[in-house]
């Protein structure tokens, strides 16, 4: 073990063109590795001080061709720690000999190292006294993970370090264990300790014990050399119920560099018991080829080679698996399509510095980690706040079908981390060109990554009208103007789009999309499980499930959650002649405590869940707050007590749920559940103890998701048209009209009697900033850039800059 010196020099060990460049597959072998090794999974939270836009006006009399200058009314306690402070938290962590802490370039897989620093998100308590001026803000804190592997039992372990800035005599270092609710000094197992040279060497001597199958079958080889024409990967998590034990499975190495290899499956697969650290004691324990399980190499050779043994074909990569434009063009499609302009410019503020965002009646701040990506906090609607938190807290892929890779596979992606991976958006088709954007950044290997543009805010016009209704007299229609805050995070294969949605009616849309490769399955005996959708290629079935948490604070913190339901009924009235008259009427409950607190969507639609303050009604005698539905069809996990993930996910068994707020419970999950399914380090069930909600500060925990089983039109991509998942969040009776009545886009038109209709208009401004050619409009996406480099120990601040790179 070596301990490394404080003044030695770490060079950057992982750039964003090797991320890129590495294989497609979301938990592949090579995506894994470069995770591991590199310590990808740790990110601290940075931001840019600056927005960018490629709107452009040269008439000063127009908005700003970014967001418009706005000051924050306070520090954002949220905020990524500064270049200073992760820096003085590295260097003070590489002095302490109880760490034995090893650079990450010159670490092996039985050293100690630094995963990550990032800021601790403060105590709800604290802020909110900071927030309503009868406190300071609260102290900050970093929050690091160790990836402790000098040791026969590696771990992984959340420390929490302050206060901030260090100071001598001051300094702080507490295991991190109030937010979880497994007690183990802030640790977890660390199942992935050896996967880098150890497990690597002993599956290469695996997969070449059979090298005169694997050339007969594809004429392809799997020997860890650069000419290998094979890949193999399998499950995540771990198999945990008997020792530690694998199933991986041969894949097809794509040809080009299209990321098409999680469509290459080849039907071979191989189960080892991996436990424990010493390689010479695991064991290979069979081999699975066509349904039929071989329990020895011996066995499977002499199989294979005899008479009659059935081949199965392979999945061979080509165009069908790439992106590029093939096929008949479309009629016009050559011509340029629609886009859309600010032909005013901006018409919302943004404070970089403090991550401020604010447009109409909305206003709210922004934060960003590795784990989880884009949170925001402090949600305001005229200048209540109604949300304390809004973001994602896991993500959830499982999988099934006949084989044992795809029925053993249920990834939860904050593993891999969706800030990590929140790569520079194209301008024009994630976001309008006109769009501000903000940049992003995450802590590795004593470095920090920035991602350029990584986040972007607009505002847009629906296709429809918020508002119209029509006469024998007069027309009156009411643009739909919403904004949204936006980022991408490509998780492996998988591409998931997160957008907020404003809207001038006070609600805010939560949408989820997913594009990118599927992880396919071989096609034999898979039909229970999925399509033929090409080949030798079946869809594999799988449920997405995302965890949002909605820490709503309506009028206040007292809150309580109402349902009304639309039942079927068989009434009589005063006035219908003693008669029975089926109906329907309104039945009004509310949700006590927490032995209530799991809910699911009723069928039909028929219940409303609303989020009120019983102490707060309007005039009328109703309870003002706001309701939770879908705005797109959403789901929980279909599998039942499954088998994978044991505890792990407990979140997903139910639509929504709802919680009373503690410090101590601020996450429903942690990145390293997969590391012991069985008592992971957050257990969601344990949040629930028969705890009153009545007029409590509560926490709505809301899933989203799709049912997956991709068909041929996944087949390169699966479209975000198809796969999206969405919530709605809407006021209810907490205004006393539609302030939909308050914007001036709209219009009424008078017209009859075959006469000249009259326009009434309301005070919407005219499109001052003309445009003189539209080809300004266009994006320049060779300016496409990617991340820059930061060096965190040994930390010189006046020059930070360590290495840049581009993304290709």
């Amino acid at each position: 073990m070596r301990t490394s010196l404080c003044s030695a020099v770490f060079p950057l060990l992982l750039l964003v063109s090797d991320l890129v460049s590495s294989s497609p597959a979301p938990k592949s072998k090579n995506f894994r590795e470069w995770r591991i090794k590199n310590s990808f999974s740790g990110q601290t939270k940075r931001w840019s001080n600056t927005t960018t836009s490629t709107s452009s006006s040269t008439d000063s009399t127009c908005a700003a061709p970014g967001a418009q200058s706005i000051s924050a009314p306070y520090t954002n306690v949220w905020s990524s720690l500064t270049d200073v402070e992760a820096a003085s938290v590295a260097n003070y962590m590489f002095t302490q000999s109880l760490y034995n802490l090893t650079a990450t370039e010159d670490a092996g897989e039985w050293d100690n190292t630094l995963l990550l620093i990032e800021v601790m998100d403060p105590n709800k308590t604290d802020v909110l006294n900071y927030l309503a001026g009868t406190g300071t803000a609260p102290a900050r804190y970093a929050h690091v993970i160790l990836d402790n592997r000098a040791t026969e039992e590696p771990n992984y372990q959340d420390l929490l370090i302050g206060p901030l800035p260090l100071q001598n005599g001051s300094i702080t270092v507490q295991e991190l264990t109030y937010p979880l609710t497994r007690k183990t000094e802030g640790k977890v197992r660390n199942l992935d300790a050896d996967q880098d040279s150890a497990w690597s060497e002993y599956m290469y001597n695996i997969t070449g014990s059979i090298l005169d199958i694997t050339l007969d079958l594809w004429n392809g080889s799997l020997l860890g050399l650069d000419n290998d024409t094979l890949d193999c990967w399998g499950i995540d998590p771990l198999t945990q119920d008997d020792g530690i034990t694998r199933w991986d499975m041969f894949w097809n190495l794509p040809t080009t560099e299209f990321d098409s290899g999680t469509l290459l499956p080849l039907g071979l697969y191989f189960k080892t018991n991996i436990t424990g650290r010493d390689p010479s004691k695991w064991q290979l324990q069979g081999w699975l080829y066509n349904d039929i399980f071989y329990e020895t190499t011996e066995v499977f050779r002499a199989a294979y080679w005899s008479p009659g043994f059935e081949k199965l074909p392979a999945n061979i990569d080509g165009s069908w698996g790439w992106t590029d434009q093939e096929g008949t063009i479309p009629a016009l499609d050559t011509n340029y399509p629609p886009m859309s302009i600010a032909p005013s410019g901006s018409r919302y503020f943004v404070d970089a510095e403090q991550q401020y965002v604010k447009w109409q009646d909305f206003e709210f701040y922004i934060s960003f980690n590795r784990d989880t990506g884009m949170h925001l906090h402090n949600i305001k609607y005229k200048g209540e706040r109604i949300i304390y938190e809004l973001g994602l807290q896991e993500a959830l892929a499982h999988y099934a079908g006949n084989d044992p890779v795809q029925s053993g596979t249920s990834y939860l992606d904050t593993y891999y981390g969706f800030g990590t991976y929140a790569f520079e958006l194209v301008k024009g088709y994630d976001c309008p060109s006109y769009a501000t954007y903000l940049n992003t950044s995450f802590y590795t290997a004593e470095t920090t990554h920035t991602h350029i543009d990584s986040i972007c805010l607009f505002e847009t016009e629906a296709n429809f009208p918020i508002q119209r209704h029509s006469t024998s007299e007069y027309v009156t229609a009411t643009k739909n103007i919403f904004f949204t805050i936006r980022t991408v995070c490509t998780v492996g294969n998988y591409d998931y789009m997160f957008s907020y949605e404003f809207y001038v009616d006070g609600s805010i849309n939560i949408v989820v999309r997913a594009s990118g490769y599927i992880q396919s399955a071989y096609f034999a005996r898979n039909t229970d499980y999925g399509y033929q959708i090409h080949d030798a290629l079946s869809g594999s079935m799988h449920d997405h499930v995302l965890n949002f948490k909605i820490d709503f604070d309506i009028l206040g913190t007292a809150n309580t959650m109402t349902t009304t339901s639309n039942i079927p009924v068989s009434e009589v009235y005063p006035w219908s002649n003693g008669k029975a008259r089926n109906t329907m009427k309104l039945q009004r409950d509310i949700i006590s405590n927490e032995d209530k607190g799991k809910l699911d969507w009723a069928a039909n639609g028929v219940t409303q869940f609303t989020v009120v303050n019983t102490d707060e009604k309007n005039k009328y005698g109703e309870y003002r707050g706001y309701r939770i539905l879908p705005s797109s069809p959403t789901i929980h996990l279909t599998v039942e007590n499954s088998s994978n993930l044991v505890n792990a996910a407990n979140w997903a068994k139910h639509d929504l749920y709802v919680t009373r707020h503690h410090d101590t419970e601020p996450r429903a999950s942690h990145p390293y559940q997969s590391q012991d399914v069985a008592n992971p380090p957050v257990d969601f069930d344990k949040f629930f103890n028969s705890e009153s909600l009545e007029q409590e500060d509560i926490v709505i925990w809301a899933n989203v998701g799709m049912h997956h089983v991709p068909h041929t039109g996944d087949l390169p991509n699966t479209v975000f048209t198809t796969a999206h998942s969405g919530l709605q969040i809407m006021p209810l009776n907490y205004l006393l009209g539609s302030p939909a009545k308050e914007t001036v886009n709209m219009v009424r038109v008078n017209y009859g009697d075959g006469n000249k209709s009259e326009v009434l208009e309301f005070g919407q401004g005219s499109p001052d900033c003309g445009v003189e050619s539209l080809e300004v409009l266009v994006p320049d996406l060779t300016s496409y850039v990617g991340d820059t480099v930061v060096r965190k120990f040994p930390y010189d601040p006046n020059d930070p800059y360590f290495e840049t790179d581009s993304i290709e």
